[in-house]
């Protein structure tokens, strides 16, 4: 009776034993997986928005332990910037950041985050485009993980050389814009002309716009100071770009939950970081037009009412075709405004 007692015993000790030989490296192997990333920026590495994208990565890959290994490809060296998103899409980079408004049309629900409603700075818009996204999580970026977006400050009008301050100044300026801001451009008397910011240096420098709209941080993080004389704000229909950060769906669900956990984590921080490294740069923008001799003009509040009105039919119109596609536009719209108050 001891020996068939023993013997069993002894049977469940080797089993005990096979079972943790073979269970601890798979376990073992399984929490020292790597992951590594690749991240396409379409800023220059210099631009203060690279920067906060690389910051990003490097504090996913601190809390990891290592873990996750993102490279970053700056300046659009790994996809260009309107290809960015579908880069994402079919795994040319894993996590990809660029603006919705250079595949126009391809965003259509999201392209109201752009709408000249009056944004104050790129803290508040980049909350506002963040918040809209995660509310209404729209068809059109299901095919990503959006970890968050970003949106710069209020789009300020740039001239070569002549200071606009009146709607007139704008007749048959070529004004280089991109997604709605084209459409800002066109009803309020300019020639809209498209092309993404890595382009605008040399079309201004060359005479090929006379003009471009953008934040006034272009200024520095483009250099575009360099070619432009006159800046305008136009505080009444401050419209804004805004900014994916997508990651490629497999490689989303192929994360570990506490993986995917710290990129949740760190993207939710980054609204705030990045949002502030707009205000940051749009300072610095300021600085260093105004050190170089350049003018800066703010319209007049009579002026400013008159811009406003000429552009809401673009708000109108957004409204409309969201609506007959079947989209809440309306909704979103609503929610800017109800947001912008709070």
């Amino acid at each position: 009776m001891t020996r068939k007692v023993d013997r069993r015993y002894c049977s469940i000790m080797l089993l005990l034993a096979v079972a943790i030989i073979f269970a601890v490296p798979v376990n073992s192997l399984a929490k020292e997986k790597k992951f590594r990333l690749s991240y396409s920026i379409f800023f220059p590495p210099t631009h203060a928005q690279c920067i906060a994208g690389e910051a990003w990565a490097k504090e996913i890959e601190k809390r990891s332990n290592g873990q996750i290994e993102i490279t970053v490809y700056p300046g659009g060296t790994l996809t260009k910037a309107p290809q960015v998103y579908d880069g994402v899409v079919n795994g040319i980079s894993d996590i990809g950041m660029s603006c919705f408004a250079y595949t126009r049309g391809r965003f259509p629900l999201l392209e109201g985050l752009d709408l000249p409603v009056g944004y104050p700075d790129g803290k508040t818009a980049t909350r506002i485009a963040t918040k809209i996204a995660e509310e209404f999580n729209p068809k059109e970026v299901r095919d990503t993980k959006v970890l968050y977006i970003h949106a710069h400050g209020p789009g300020v009008l740039h001239s070569k050389k002549r200071a606009i301050q009146h709607l007139a100044d704008l007749k048959g300026m070529k004004v280089r814009s991109t997604g709605l801001s084209a459409k800002i451009v066109k009803t309020l008397g300019a020639l809209p002309v498209a092309m993404p910011q890595g382009d605008t240096y040399e079309a201004l420098q060359k005479g090929t716009v006379d003009g471009t709209i953008g934040p006034i941080e272009v200024l520095k993080g483009w250099k575009q100071g360099e070619v432009i004389q006159y800046s305008t704000e136009i505080p009444g229909i401050g419209y804004t770009t805004s900014m994916f950060v997508v990651m490629n769906k497999r490689k989303w669900q192929a994360l570990p939950d506490n993986l995917k956990k710290i990129f949740t984590d760190v993207s939710r921080e980054w609204v705030a970081v990045q949002g502030q490294a707009w205000d940051d740069a749009d300072a610095a923008g300021r600085a260093y037009t105004l050190e170089r001799g350049n003018k800066i003009y703010t319209l007049t509040e009579s002026e400013s009412a008159k811009w406003k009105t000429k552009v809401k039919p673009i708000l109108d119109d957004y409204i409309k075709k969201t609506t007959a596609k079947g989209l809440p536009g309306d909704q979103v719209v609503a929610r800017i405004k109800e947001l912008l108050k709070q």
